[in-house]
């Protein structure tokens, strides 16, 4: 006989599809991101990690889901058991990491700009951070991080063609290699289109922590429920009726 409430079933059903939906959505995210960098070149080293940790959460969120779809199916004590564990742990995670982050968020720029003008001039910076900067150069039809001066040599990337400058997208500026040669350059610079798509995966980072955090908190008050009805399958909700009760309606007889 089933110990399990049908509609909580129907509702812990739910519950999982959505908490499935979400780990897909996080591998999902990691394919598009990988493709995303890889499509135009980019330098995947140092994201590794970040594209692992996005693999590892949908994959177990997948997992999860799938054990206490299980549990309530088959009405497993153990199954439910370890699914409250796992969302436990998974909800104290996500707040580890989502709170600290959105703490953070009002000072990201700050802390990315600082970040980022340790690496001019960019001529002097690594190979790594010289190549990323003409690739978004060229991508984005930008010069400099902050300015065309964080190159003390202007690299061709920054150079604009004969329609750009009729489009007043270029400034005329001096360039150092050649004898103080004059040189069109792209007036746009690049820190803040680099900001933008750091501020979007930010956030994409902060919707997932707190959106399975929250899928976590439900996962944990459903399967307690359902938890304590397999323990205690005897325990009945009361219902409390507003209908007085019936009695039986006394008649006198009639004197004849």
């Amino acid at each position: 006989m089933a110990q399990i409430n049908i509609c909580l079933k129907h509702i812990f059903t739910v519950f999982n599809i959505f908490f499935m939906l979400a780990g897909g959505v996080a591998i999902a995210l990691a394919l598009w991101y990988q493709f995303f960098m890889d499509v135009r070149g980019y330098n995947l080293e140092g994201r590794s990690t970040q594209l692992f940790i996005l693999y590892v959460v949908g994959c177990i969120a997948m997992m999860i889901a799938l054990l206490g779809a299980y549990g309530a199916h088959k009405e497993s004590k153990v199954a439910l058991i370890m699914f409250l564990v796992f969302m436990v742990i998974g909800c104290l995670v996500m707040l580890i990491i989502g709170i600290p982050a959105a703490i953070i968020h009002p000072q990201l720029k700050g802390i990315v700009e600082q970040t980022f003008r340790r690496f001019v001039p960019l001529d002097k910076s690594s190979e790594d951070v010289r190549n990323m900067a003409e690739v978004i150069q060229e991508k984005f039809h930008c010069c400099g991080l902050f300015s065309y001066k964080d190159w003390e040599n202007i690299p061709d990337s920054c150079v604009c063609s004969q329609e750009e400058e009729k489009e007043g997208k270029c400034q005329t500026v001096e360039n150092n290699t050649f004898m103080l040669q004059r040189m069109s350059v792209y007036t746009k610079t690049c820190f803040p289109t680099i900001m933008d798509h750091i501020q979007f995966h930010y956030n994409i980072m902060l919707v997932v922590s707190f959106t399975l955090a929250v899928l976590a908190l439900l996962g944990m008050i459903l399967s307690s429920i359902m938890i304590h009805q397999l323990y205690y399958p005897n325990r009945h909700t009361i219902v409390v009726s507003m209908m007085p009760p019936k009695y039986e309606e006394l008649h006198n007889t009639p004197a004849y």
